[in-house]
């Protein structure tokens, strides 16, 4: 196996090899590493969700009622009350006719894609779609066609000019992961009823983020009841795990006998299912915690672009700040890290070569002094890198 060593000798070569770093949670916004206290900006918990005192009782009354784990999968013995509870909830919030849970996101973008696509039809696909998006195309096997980010007049070239016996599929990401930019779900709407091709949105980061408090990319762009199937994921903003997709009542039918990764995985553990409730519901009654997200949001694109670090003109909480090498980013992560600011570096193969970056993400729950700081931190460090 000498050929494993030596390809990752070559990964190391490139300033692409990663660590998984150990850091015991505190709160939402802190971590504890090696007995150093860091204010947290890599983080997916949107609305501070994972320490939040109810959500995690809700989490450790689940486990006492249903146990740590299903037991099975959902079609044999692993669907329990709280499953069905979450979906009927999770249709309700996402104004949908029903929806399904996965294990994960993951599994349920690589579930949904490979049981509704077929090597008759033809996927359009956005250039910068996540990785288990691309990973449902291949398996689906299903023509894939690559458009160029959110470039609707390349859809609408692609649309007119590819051949199709089966069905046409545009599938894209609501929120960009990598980016934080917003797809034009509405534009895609419209070309996809212009041409009956179906419409599905990987909502992982807009779900609890996007629309009217926080249904996500449909409610958005005031699409309700016009997007075909609506991915998500519990393991964001609601501070859970777990994955999910909405849509009608018979597109629910189909895919729970079908997806191949929800009839042979063992349905998801109870825990997670009553944390994602408890978050859930929390937010359908607190609905200014997405409007307190995107404040801390704007407070520190504003202070980043004063400063003139080069952010995106997006309003998100993803602010991919844009370095270009993968040795640079790296050393910008670790200069920020000794300064008390945990960030990622994110580079190739998340990213395509040369775009390298630090993925900055702010959360409902950070406080005015941690944002600040962060702020103050990256401006130093990005000018000392410059110098």
């Amino acid at each position: 196996m000498d050929w494993l060593q030596e390809k990752l000798e070559i990964i190391k070569s490139r300033n692409l090899y990663r660590r998984a770093a150990s850091y015991h949670a505190i709160s939402s916004t802190r971590v504890e590493n090696s007995g150093r206290t860091f204010c947290l900006f890599a983080s997916n918990d949107y609305l501070g969700m994972t320490h939040d005192p109810v959500v995690q009782q809700a989490a450790m009354q689940a486990a006492k009622l249903y146990g740590t784990g299903a037991g099975g999968a959902r079609l044999t013995t692993g669907t329990y009350p709280l499953l069905e509870q979450l979906e009927k909830e999770l249709a309700i919030f996402k104004e949908t006719q029903a929806s399904l849970l996965f294990n994960t996101g993951y599994m349920a973008n690589i579930g949904v894609i490979s049981s509704l696509a077929g090597p008759e039809d033809v996927i359009f696909s956005d250039q910068l779609n996540h990785a288990s998006i691309i990973d449902g195309c291949r398996l689906s096997r299903a023509k894939t066609v690559i458009y160029r980010h959110k470039d609707m007049e390349d859809l609408y070239r692609l649309l007119k000019d590819t051949p199709c016996t089966g069905n046409r599929f545009i599938i894209t990401d609501g929120v960009f992961s990598m980016d934080g930019d917003i797809a034009p779900l509405n534009y895609i709407v419209d070309l996809a009823q212009s041409c009956g091709a179906i419409v599905m949105v990987d909502d992982a980061h807009a779900t609890g983020v996007l629309g009217a408090g926080g249904k996500g990319s449909a409610s958005y762009f005031g699409l309700t009841g016009q997007v075909h199937i609506q991915i998500g994921t519990l393991s964001k903003a609601f501070g859970a795990e777990g994955g999910f997709v909405a849509g009608s009542s018979l597109l629910i039918e189909y895919i729970k006998n079908t997806a191949r990764s929800f009839i042979f995985s063992t349905a998801p553990a109870p825990a997670a299912m009553g944390g994602a409730l408890a978050a859930l519901r929390r937010l359908v009654a607190e609905p200014q915690l997405v409007e307190r997200l995107f404040a801390n949001a704007k407070y520190v694109r504003e202070g980043l672009r004063e400063a003139g670090v080069p952010i995106d003109t997006g309003t998100t909480p993803i602010i991919p700040i844009m370095i270009g090498e993968a040795e640079k980013a790296v050393w910008l992560m670790n200069k920020l890290k000794s300064s008390g600011i945990i960030v990622t570096a994110i580079r190739p193969p998340s990213v395509p070569d040369g775009t390298s970056r630090l993925r900055l993400t702010v959360s409902a729950v950070h406080e005015r002094n941690q944002l600040s700081k962060a702020v103050e931190s990256i401006k130093a460090a990005y000018r000392k890198m410059n110098k």
